[in-house]
């Protein structure tokens, strides 16, 4: 297959819209030089333009975490940034890692999967609202669960774990063409070298918990900004003008992330056939300060067997206080110290920055001022 038609673009009314190879060098590998059949199988589906842009973006994430740190990896992609990403022991946990990283935001995603799609991960996709899942394999059990998906519509993509692309690469805007070469920056430990603040020590688990962050934020949409902790990314604040905005709505995610560990949460007594988007939207609003709009009467009745207690935000304040060890990772350097400022509320206490603000003295002095350990990587992972 060396084209696949598309549905449309971006939008229906972009139309054609197709997939090829590039017959224009320089090649990719010298082992895949005038092979210009696509990388790809497409299983089960017809995945449409963004689709495939999730998709690649996501596989690429979920190849590079595995290369980086020797386990599993997963990936929640939505509207070309990730919604979650994580390792595990398993394929398995690495996707219910990275899916409940923002379950709200991992509604309709598309799963990019570093590993053969075992029975058991596909059985956890099945409930799930979900566009598409890409990986190197599938198994034969878990390719009939998953095809079954939809209807039979469920967006299923094979992709060659050995394709090695150009080393250019371009794109169009406005009748434009762009070209640059391929960011195939390593990201690994030797990045974490370079600690710049009293505090020095950065355990190895906060090293993979960096390395996480920093491979997320290679592939989502600049601004940005990722906390990560446990070996999954648990925050992003993608696609952000400002780097304090950032900061912010990265922060949020992670504390309703941590919210969603409290007992009062994890007890909540979910009405029996609820749907896994109806549980995951209830809680978004009980840890919200909308709260009451869940437990209402005539509300929680549809949710609920019985009416909880709500989560008060003295209660949720005295949670989130016991939050600690988190990682962070920005993809260009902070320019103030109020980042700093917002990342200690939610626990941070590691940083991976390029560095090279004018502010730099400052930035390091409030990390000090919180104990941090901060690295300046002297990279910067900007990606549009």
């Amino acid at each position: 297959m060396t084209e696949l038609e598309l549905k449309y673009g971006c939008n229906p009314n972009q139309k054609p819209s197709r997939i090829f190879m590039d017959t224009t060098p320089p090649f990719g590998h010298p082992s895949t030089e005038g092979n210009l059949d696509l990388p790809i199988e497409i299983l089960g589906g017809k995945p449409g333009y963004i689709n495939f842009m999730d998709a690649l973006n996501g596989w690429q994430l979920v190849k590079e975490l595995k290369q980086a740190t020797g386990q599993p990896a997963a990936a929640s992609f939505k509207h070309v940034s990730p919604a979650g990403a994580a390792i595990g022991a398993t394929l398995l946990e690495a996707y219910q890692k990275a899916r409940n990283s923002d379950p709200v935001s991992s509604y309709g995603d598309f799963i990019a999967l570093s590993d053969k799609c075992d029975a058991e991960t596909a059985n956890f996709i099945k409930p799930y609202v979900s566009d598409g899942v890409i990986a190197p394999d599938f198994e034969s059990e878990a390719l009939e669960i998953l095809k079954a998906k939809r209807n039979g519509s469920y967006n299923v993509i094979k992709i060659a774990s050995d394709y090695i692309p150009k080393p250019i690469e371009r794109r169009d805007i406005y009748g434009i063409t762009f070209e640059q070469g391929r960011n195939e920056l390593l990201i690994n430990d030797t990045l974490l070298q370079n600690v710049v603040t009293a505090n020095k020590d950065i355990p190895d688990s906060a090293k993979a918990d960096l390395l996480i962050a920093l491979i997320t934020l290679k592939y989502t949409q600049s601004n940005s900004v990722a906390y990560a902790f446990g070996g999954q990314a648990i925050g992003i604040g993608a696609g952000q003008q400002s780097r304090i905005h950032c900061t912010r709505l990265a922060g949020q995610k992670a504390d309703n992330w941590y919210l969603r560990q409290h007992e009062k949460v994890l007890g909540l007594p979910f009405a029996a056939g609820l749907k896994p988007a109806d549980k995951d939207n209830a809680i978004d609003i009980y840890i919200s300060d909308d709260y009451e709009d869940i437990l209402d009467d005539g509300a929680w009745q549809r949710v609920f067997t019985r009416k909880p207690d709500a989560f008060m935000r003295e209660e949720k304040r005295a949670w989130l206080g016991t939050m600690s060890g988190i990682a962070l990772g920005s993809d260009a350097f902070f320019p103030f110290g109020d980042n700093i400022e917002r990342a200690s509320k939610s626990g941070v206490k590691y940083i991976a920055q390029p560095g090279g603000s004018v502010r730099d003295d400052n930035v390091i002095e409030v990390c000090n001022k919180y104990g941090m350990a901060m690295a300046f990587t002297g990279i910067r992972l900007f990606h549009h």
